[in-house]
């Protein structure tokens, strides 16, 4: 039996034989010419389907924090006296400015002066015990090399000078004793500053070491805040706080974080928080308001286009991208701040990642994708918008 074949227009391979046989023949060559075709299109490649991508970058957002304070000084001195005694005198009040050196409060000096009078005439005294016991020992000293004196008398000469020597300088030193008491009834101050509390009035009695002035230093200001706990993120000297007048925000100075409190206050559960200005105006009086403003970055995150979004079940999600295949997955994320155009990611994402920026829709896991060239002027970075605190 004889049979010839040709290919019809779609690439099939048809049979032509006689009747008898036809039917066998044909059915052959349209099972071939199935599986030639299912051949072809396994081995032909497959396109990804074209996406919009980004790159995570990490980054910290910044926001600036304001809080109101006053102006004090850097340091503070307490004078007292260092004596007891009432006092006299107290020429300067709250508010003056007072010199080194300068007068702060007198006691009576009566007690002291009649004090350093006894002690001279106590000295004179001992001057003239010395002599006369210098002239017996000088006396003894002579009899002793001509052999007219025992060596009992000679010896108990000499413990008599030194025992006078003794006693002078015990006066003299009774003397200057008190002497020094008697400059103590004069309170000085050793700092130039302004006087910021007074403790005593004149006619008290006071004891040793109470206080009776406060004096604040004018070789230094800072700017005092109570701070939350949840704000005290930064150690001191780290971070640059502006300082400005409250009436008048043109006046300002910068400064660092000087000192924070170890223990909250017992009421307001603040901390107290020093910064040290750096050259402050002469308008930022001690006392004055002023507002501090700092700048904050929260803990490491990722920016992403809000376009990115998707779901995985009830969780939102991001499509991975694979850069050795270029395949997607569905990884869940989780989101600390929605923005109009972009989504705050805390955690579920690295930087360096490729992630599906549009084109989410219609994508299935392990599915091919095409990236697509970034739009002109516009990087590839989804952390972008996202503002880079220093450091």
């Amino acid at each position: 039996m004889t049979f010839r074949t040709a290919l019809d227009p779609a690439g099939l391979l048809l049979a032509i034989a006689r009747p008898s046989l036809g039917r066998p023949l044909l059915g052959l060559a349209l099972l071939l010419g199935l599986a030639a075709c299912d051949r072809a299109e396994e081995t032909a490649p497959t396109a990804g389907r074209p996406v919009q991508v980004v790159q995570v970058e990490a980054s910290k957002l910044a926001s600036a924090i304001e809080l109101s304070g006053e102006i004090q000084a850097e340091k503070t001195v307490a004078l007292g006296f260092r004596i007891a005694g009432r006092i006299a005198e107290r020429p300067i009040n709250v508010g003056d400015r007072v010199a080194a050196g300068q007068i702060i409060a007198r006691l009576d000096p009566t007690i002291e002066r009649n004090a350093v009078t006894a002690a001279r005439a106590a000295l004179e005294a001992a001057r003239g015990e010395v002599v006369t016991a210098r002239n017996g020992f000088e006396r003894q000293e002579r009899l002793m090399g001509q052999g007219f004196t025992t060596r009992p008398r000679f010896d108990q000469a000499l413990k008599a000078q030194e025992t006078a020597q003794a006693a002078l300088e015990n006066a003299e030193a009774q003397l200057e004793l008190a002497q020094d008491r008697l400059r103590f009834t004069e309170l000085r101050s050793e700092v130039a500053g302004v006087v910021t509390a007074r403790s005593a009035e004149p006619g008290e009695v006071v004891q040793p070491g109470q206080n009776i002035v406060q004096v604040a230093r004018e070789d230094g200001r800072d700017a005092v805040f109570n701070v939350p706990a949840q704000l005290l993120e930064s150690k001191a000297g780290e971070q640059i706080v502006r300082v400005r007048l409250a009436e008048a925000p043109g006046v300002s100075a910068l400064g660092r974080i000087r000192e924070v409190a170890p223990q909250a206050d017992p009421v307001t559960r603040t901390f107290q928080v020093r910064v040290g200005l750096q050259d402050p105006p002469e308008a930022m009086q001690l006392g004055a308001t002023v507002v501090g403003a700092i700048e904050t970055s929260s803990a490491v995150i990722m920016s992403i286009p809000a376009m990115a979004l998707t779901q995985s079940g009830v969780s939102p999600a991001v499509w991975i991208v694979d850069p050795a295949n270029s395949t997607v997955s569905l990884r869940p994320i989780d989101i600390l701040r929605f923005d109009p155009d972009h989504v705050i990611v805390s955690q579920g994402l690295m930087p360096g990642e490729t992630i599906v920026a549009a084109g989410v829709q219609a994508l299935h896991p392990g599915q091919r994708v095409a990236p697509l060239p970034p739009p002109a002027g516009t990087g590839r970075s989804a952390a972008a918008s996202a503002v880079k605190a220093p450091g």
